[in-house]
């Protein structure tokens, strides 16, 4: 195995019932539950970042007049519901799951403390990091590149649905868009290539660690060739190489 611990990044779209236009998907959360428990078989740690677009987006705050704080807290807790039924999706497969929230809320996820993420990771826990970074003005990309950073994870894992890679445009729509195979932190800064917000790839520039970040399609098979170390999608990097 090329990673041994590695955190995922789950946008709250990915989670989201598109054809019913409710915010969970059942068969969504089953897809992501079932890579885990395959990762898990593998004897791979897994932390996962959830964000909470199908619930909360900040553009939401600034229609209804709310303040750009209180419509950032909103999402926070908005993460922890999303985090609530992963875990429990999770859970139905035999694995033991964690959901540790940097905002409080004691009856249905632990305080985020970085020893004991790190301890749950030891003991074959899955953990699922709710509430962002727990301040405003932080996206939950921010709290991936934090979380990665504190818990020595070694790649973190962006699975996209529509596209396998990072592009040199929107393939979707530009038919000349040819795949990137790897960047640096810095490449992705200059090109403003969207991959990861500003504030979390800034992260990873001024950490001294070696974290990789891989995006690929999202599909089940991507995840363990990935970290078999299968060249798929774009890897990012410290360095570029």
């Amino acid at each position: 195995m090329k990673y041994k611990r590695i955190l995922i990044k789950v946008s709250g779209e990915a989670l989201a019932d598109d054809k019913n236009h409710l915010i969970l998907d059942k068969n969504k959360l089953e897809s992501i539950a079932k890579v885990v428990k395959k990762l898990h078989q593998a004897k791979v740690q897994v932390g996962i970042v959830i964000g909470a677009g199908n619930i909360w987006r900040g553009k939401l705050a600034k229609s209804m007049n709310i303040d750009p704080a209180t419509g950032d807290y909103m999402g926070m807790i908005a993460t922890v519901i999303n985090a609530t039924a992963l875990s429990n999706a999770i859970e139905r497969f035999g694995l033991k799951c964690r959901v540790m929230s940097s905002v409080e809320v004691k009856s249905v996820a632990e305080p985020y403390l970085r020893l004991r993420a790190i301890a749950h990771l030891d003991a074959g826990k899955i953990v699922i990091f709710a509430g962002g970074t727990g301040n405003p003005y932080f996206t939950t990309d921010t709290a991936a590149a934090l979380r990665a950073t504190e818990i020595e994870a070694e790649a973190i894992f962006m699975a996209k649905n529509g596209v396998d890679g990072v592009y040199t445009a929107d393939p979707r729509t530009n038919k000349n868009a040819k795949l990137i195979r790897k960047l640096s932190f810095q490449d992705c800064v200059n090109k403003k290539l969207g991959v990861m917000d500003l504030t979390a790839l800034t992260t990873l520039i001024a950490s001294n660690d070696k974290i990789k970040i891989h995006v690929f399609g999202m599909k089940e098979k991507n995840f363990l060739d990935v970290v078999n170390g299968k060249n798929i999608g774009t890897v990012l990097s410290k360095d570029g190489k």
